[in-house]
């Protein structure tokens, strides 16, 4: 079955139906999460090739993957209906998560897809990078989502419902909600002399530097925040050295596994561009990152939640740590823990996706789960996200590295002293707005400055493929 419709932007996705299938709807740069669902799920059906479909938003000049399906209304509307490596398009942009889960809801080609998959095996699985309301085809008798469940996500993503829930259960930064911008007004100028480092100020769903920003002055307040009737909350900035993000995944309201450590690198207050692993809190710090981290994800299971999630922290100048916020979905640090626990972990024990798929299907953890206590094949990582602040015109294009997973197991096994990888860059000649990814870097080594290394010779060619318009 070829795919076909005027709802796509392009597709080089084909059905087949002796095969089993999952879909994978979310942006590309969660691609490589598919490996490991497909390798989850084949255990689940050993008679049959498990494969997906990748449904995503990114519009490129060439498409290096396999099996996907790109609907993104924003840019250029109808679809290419072009089955091939290069559909050329003019202009990329990066649509929201929300609209664009509503936009392949409402997919005619895709509903179509999922009744003739469901002809031929008796359910099939949604795996998200972030479930969110605005997706409705589990609706459809047979289809459920491989992840957490949509309301409980929805709530728990809310900054002023972390704030209310977690006050007793981490160390949270002083601050306050405020209902409506004319509280925000007057509470900030309150505040202003008595926290004056700076306040931090988000609105209840933020991600990425959206809707959220750290302020040093009330005019900054009025510019950035404009919504007359949204509620906010503010905290007190506390200047720092370190942003260490703790990946998890919980599968009742007692059992919460915990992935690992990364040091986060944020630019401006609270726009994320990287992170690093091994992270380097001291083994104190680690112990206490765990231990909260645990005790938030138990919070979330006893809610109801089931599935990856990420705890965001700061530490002081004088060492002690703070929580910032959860986020009830996958990191952006998820592919590259699940290399390094591949690596790290004995042969045969579950991987990260498989950890997820055991906690959503039965609510706890499969056998022969182990926790990475220790980093014993020395695997180093950083990454870059280069994102758009501005329009650019690309006018170089780096062939998308599709073995990122190879990276860390060459590099493991001391195949390798050093390797990066840039993936997902968009390609020639296009215009990208701003907002939108233009590529990504991985960089991977058996020590801090090889990784640093890499990653600042990757970062250098990606700079060298655009110019600002």
């Amino acid at each position: 079955m070829h795919l076909q419709g005027e709802d796509l932007y392009y597709t080089n996705f084909s059905y087949d139906p002796a095969c089993y299938y999952f879909l994978y709807i979310g942006e590309l740069k969660a691609y490589g999460l598919n490996q490991f669902v497909r390798e989850a799920l084949q255990k689940r059906v050993p008679g049959r090739e498990v494969r997906f479909a990748a449904i995503i938003p990114d519009v490129c000049v060439q498409y290096y993957y396999d099996d996907v399906i790109v609907i993104n209304p924003l840019c250029g509307g109808a679809a290419a209906n072009v089955t091939g490596p290069e559909p050329g398009p003019s202009t990329s942009c990066r649509m929201a998560i929300g609209p664009f889960m509503t936009a392949v809801s409402a997919s005619a080609t895709v509903r179509s897809l999922i009744a003739a998959i469901l002809e031929n095996q008796p359910e099939l699985y949604l795996s998200l990078f972030e479930s969110v309301v605005e997706m409705t085809l589990d609706a459809i008798k047979g289809v459920s989502i491989l992840g957490p469940d949509k309301a409980i996500a929805r709530h728990w993503n809310s900054k002023l419902v972390q704030f209310s829930e977690l006050t007793k259960v981490v160390p949270m930064v002083e601050g306050e909600i405020c209902r409506g911008l004319p509280a925000l007004l007057t509470r900030t100028a309150v505040l202003r002399d008595s926290w004056p480092d700076g306040i931090f100020v988000s609105a209840a769903y933020s991600a990425a530097g959206i809707n959220s920003a750290v302020t040093r002055s009330q005019d900054e307040v009025r510019r950035r925040f404009t919504a007359a009737d949204s509620d906010y909350l503010i905290t007190r900035y506390i200047p720092h050295d370190l942003d260490p993000t703790v990946l998890a995944v919980v599968a009742n309201a007692d059992d919460v596994y915990i992935a690992g450590i990364a040091d986060q690198h944020i630019v401006d207050g609270n726009r994320f561009v990287g992170s690093s692993f091994p992270s380097q809190v001291t083994a104190d710090q680690a112990a206490l990152l765990r231990t909260y981290t645990i005790a938030a994800g138990r919070a979330l299971g006893s809610a109801g939640y089931r599935g990856i999630f990420g705890c965001d922290y700061l530490i002081d100048h004088q060492g002690g740590i703070w929580f910032l916020e959860v986020n009830a979905r996958k990191q952006g640090t998820t592919f590259e823990f699940c290399c390094t626990l591949e690596q790290n972990l004995p042969a045969g024990a579950p991987s990260l996706l498989e950890l997820e798929c055991h906690a959503v299907l039965h609510g706890r953890f499969p056998p022969g789960t182990v926790a990475m206590d220790d980093n014993r094949r020395q695997l180093h990582w950083e990454t870059y996200n280069h994102k758009v602040v501005a329009a650019v015109r690309t006018s170089g294009y780096i062939p998308q590295n599709t073995r990122e997973r190879e990276s860390f197991r060459r590099v493991a096994g001391r195949e390798l002293a050093m390797d990066y990888v840039i993936v997902e860059h968009l390609g020639t000649p296009l215009t990208v707005m701003p907002g939108t990814f233009l590529a990504r870097v991985i960089s991977v080594a058996r020590s801090r400055d090889d990784v640093a290394l890499g990653l600042r010779q990757g970062m250098n060619l990606v700079k060298q493929t655009f110019q600002e318009v």
